[in-house]
Order: C-alpha cells, then structure tokens, then sequence
C-alpha cells in the first residue's frame, strides 16, 4: 500500500513537472512568436517608411533639378530678352519734347523692374547661390526683395554665428521658408512678417511669424502628422527627411507661427 502511494505521489509530481513544463514551453513559444512577429511587423514598417522616405527624396530632388533649369532658360532667354528690348529703346532717337519720349521713359521703367523681379526669381530657383551665399543670406535677401516691393513689413534676426550645413539641409531648409512665405502671401493676410533664425552647437531653428487671419491647426490635421493642403504637406515633407521637427501653433484672427528645429551633428 505503502509502494502504491508512493507511486501515485511520484506520477502525480512527474505529471505537474510535465504539465509546467508543457506550459512553460507554450508560453515561451508564444511570447518567441509574438517577438519575432513583432520584429517581422517593425521590419515591415522600416522598409516602408525608408521606400516612402527614397521616393519622397527622389520626388523632391527631381523638384530641385526642374527648379534649376527653370532658372538657367529664365537667365538665358527671358532675361537676355528684356536687355536686348532695354537695351534697343535706349537707344532709340526721340526728343524729350516727342510725345513717346515719357512713353519710352515709363517702358523702360516697367523693364528695369521686370528684370529685377526676374533677376530675384531666378535667383530664389537657383540651389547653387544657396550654397554660396549660405541660409541666412538667402533668407535675408529674400526678405529684402518682399520689403523692396512692399508687400509686407519684415523683420530678421540671427542669433549665434551661421554653422555650415550641407547642401541637401540647406536647400530644403531654404524651400520650407519659401513655402511657408507663399503660404503667407496667398492666404494669411498679413502685413508684418517676423523671421528668427538660431544657431547653437547643438540646434539650429527656425521661427516664421505672421500677423494675419491664422486658421484652425487641427481641422487641418487629418490624421496623426498629416496635414491637408499642398504646402503643410512640402513643408513637413521636407522637415522629416533632414531630421528637423516642425511645428506649427496658429488659430482663427491670431496669426501663425511655424518652428523647425534641427539637430547639429558634428560632421
């Protein structure tokens, strides 16, 4: 009786050892699946986002290359054309007394202006005079050309001295504030336009600030980082693909202002 028990008490143990271990290896098989899956799911959104990123890259650096040769025919064709014709009525044998004198004086008044008006253009396509001149001039030179034709009252200012970035940070920072400036233009309203730029070892930002009409930040917000309209979404676009985050507090009669920050790394 005595062996009896001992063999009930010894299949009983065996059989709760077995049945742990059998949960056991359930339970680590499925937390082993569960990872993986997870993993497998994490790689998936990896590769998507990385295809979205190349695509959007690619998508955008086509962009800059139209932008180009925009630029260059304008220089080389549009613009010549407007010296040769200021060029011809300069010379054109009038008298001041001549009724078509003061006609020819405001004909070429309207050219001068148009070959400076094109001259500013060409000049705002073109990627290599970013590299050149470097953002902040850029940026300030386009300010001067808006405050020169009066559109906008502006105000710049720069803290820290300019650190280098390279070329791709650059150009898209350049084409988010020219984004958000036609932005202003055509829908805020504004008559005072504040640009703050900021550079530290760490961070460079951004700070575009406008007077005017201002609109509901989540109404349009459609889902989780994704904006209606054309221009938000170049501007966030942009924004992701050098790292920078970008962020934009605005409401109806107050006006709107957009930061983007970006990290420095030490290249």
């Amino acid at each position: 009786m005595q062996n009896q028990d001992q063999e009930i008490y010894f299949v009983t143990i065996v059989g709760l050892i077995l049945g742990l271990l059998l949960v056991g290896f359930i339970v680590t098989a499925l937390y082993l699946y569960q990872r993986r899956q997870r993993r497998q799911e994490l790689e998936v959104e990896r590769l998507k986002d990385m295809y979205e990123k190349e695509a959007l890259r690619s998508q955008l650096e086509i962009q800059e290359d139209t932008f180009k040769t925009i630029a260059q025919e304008l220089h080389d064709n549009i613009g010549q054309m407007l010296s040769v014709v200021k060029l011809t009525l300069s010379i054109v044998p009038v008298e001041k007394e001549h009724v078509a004198y003061e006609q020819i004086q405001s004909s070429q008044q309207l050219l001068n202006k148009a070959i400076f008006d094109l001259s500013n253009l060409t000049k705002g396509l073109h990627t290599d005079r970013i590299a050149q001149i470097g953002l902040a001039e850029s940026i300030r030179f386009e300010l001067y050309a808006l405050k020169k034709a009066g559109i906008l009252q502006v105000q710049f200012s720069l803290d820290g001295t300019e650190i280098e970035l390279n070329e791709q940070k650059s150009i898209f920072l350049f084409r988010i504030f020219q984004e958000s400036l036609n932005n202003i233009l055509k829908h805020s309203k504004a008559t005072t336009l504040v640009v703050h730029l900021s550079f530290s070892e760490e961070l460079f930002t951004m700070e575009i600030t406008d007077n005017g009409v201002g609109f509901d930040v989540a109404a349009k917000r459609g889902s989780a980082n994704s904006y209606s309209g054309v221009g938000l979404k170049s501007v966030f676009n942009r924004a992701k693909l050098i790292g920078a985050d970008l962020s934009i507090d605005s409401s109806p009669s107050k006006g709107t202002t957009i930061w983007i920050e970006l990290p420095l790394e030490k290249e």
